[in-house]
């Protein structure tokens, strides 16, 4: 079972290095794009710090990031609707386009693949991946190793 995990694992981040490149952006400019409309689609607007906290990267990152997406037609800056002095991050028709066009056709077959799980086995397998999910999203990071701690002098 955990070698199935580490292949789809693998796959995942594979088909968003895929993605990326093909949309002429990096990892985290689509990571960026997708928490964009995900946030978006929920009525749930995200501001430039709210999405420097999810990708885990530096206000000054974020800013070039938001640069490059802004540049390229992906994303804008508006004004918070419910906060003047704030500013939210928007994604533009372009950037949906290009993701649904992307992802419809994937989405649909996974959902099919879904579907073939057996229904008695169905809360099995959910159960599963929520405990895998909830023990990554938990495990402590490792220090890291000197040199002495891998025998080198």
């Amino acid at each position: 079972m955990l070698s199935a995990v580490r292949s789809f694992r693998v796959a995942d981040t594979e088909l968003r290095r895929r993605m990326s490149a093909e949309m002429d952006m990096n990892v985290t400019d689509l990571a960026a794009l997708r928490h964009v409309i995900a946030h978006e689609l929920a009525q749930d607007p995200v501001t430039p710090l709210a999405l420097a906290e999810h990708l885990h990267i530096s206000g000054a990152s974020t800013s070039k990031l938001l640069d490059r997406l802004t540049a390229s037609g992906h994303l804008a800056r508006a004004p918070h609707p419910h906060d003047g002095r704030s500013r939210i991050v928007v994604a533009t028709d372009h950037a949906h386009a290009q993701v649904r066009e992307r992802l419809t056709r994937m989405h649909e077959r996974m959902l099919d693949i879904a579907h073939e799980v057996p229904l008695e086995s169905r809360r099995a397998v959910v159960d599963f991946l929520l405990s895998m999910a909830e023990h990554l999203g938990s495990e402590a990071i490792p220090e890291k190793l000197t040199p002495r701690d891998r025998g080198i002098d």
